[in-house]
C-alpha cells in the first residue's frame, strides 16, 4: 500500500505560522514545565528546505527533569506515535492552525543532540540542504526510511 504524502512547499510558506504556534506553546505549556528549551525544528525552520507544511517543535529539559517533562505535556497535549518512545524521547500532537507535533528529549542525549546537530548541519551547509531536499523529492519508494537513513548520517 502506497500511502501519498502530502505536496511539499519552501519553509518560507509556513514560517509565521510556525513562530506563532511556538509562541501559543511557550504561554500555553512553559510556565508548567520545569525549566527548559522549546524551540522550532524540522523543515519549517530552516529557510529554504522542502516542507509538507507541519512544525516541530523541540523541547529539552535537564535529564532530572524529564519525567515531569512528560507528565505535565500528557496532561496538555494528545500523545503521538507512543512506539516509537524511549527513555529519551516522548512525542505529543498540538492542536493548532498547522499540524505540529513536540518531541521531548533529556539535554545531552543521544535523541537532543540527533536533533539538534542534524537541523544545524541542514541549516549551514548548502549543499546538505539540497540533498535533503533532493530526498523528500524522491518517488516511491518508503519515505520514512529514507529520511531516517538521511538523518542517520547526518548526525553521524
Amino acid at each position: 500500500m502506497t500511502v501519498e504524502r502530502p505536496p511539499l512547499r519552501p519553509a518560507e510558506d509556513v514560517t509565521e505560522a510556525a513562530h506563532r504556534i511556538l509562541a501559543a506553546v511557550r504561554n500555553r505549556a512553559g510556565p508548567l514545565l520545569p525549566e527548559h528549551e522549546l524551540t522550532l525544528t524540522g523543515g519549517s525552520s530552516v529557510p529554504g528546505a522542502l516542507t509538507k507544511g507541519d512544525v516541530d517543535l523541540h523541547l529539552t529539559v535537564a535529564p532530572e527533569d524529564f519525567a515531569a517533562a512528560v507528565a505535565t505535556l500528557r496532561r496538555l497535549y494528545r500523545v503521538v506515535h507512543p512506539q516509537i518512545w524511549q527513555d529519551t524521547l516522548a512525542t505529543f500532537a498540538v492542536d493548532a492552525e498547522l499540524p505540529t507535533g513536540i518531541a521531548v528529549t533529556p539535554a545531552g542525549s543521544e535523541h537532543d543532540l540527533r536533533f539538534r546537530r542534524s537541523w544545524q548541519r541542514l541549516a549551514a551547509d548548502p549543499g546538505l540542504l539540497a540533498a535533503y531536499n533532493a530526498m523528500k523529492l524522491e518517488p516511491g519508494g518508503d519515505y520514512e526510511s529514507r529520511k531516517s537513513a538521511f538523518f542517520d548520517r547526518l548526525a553521524s
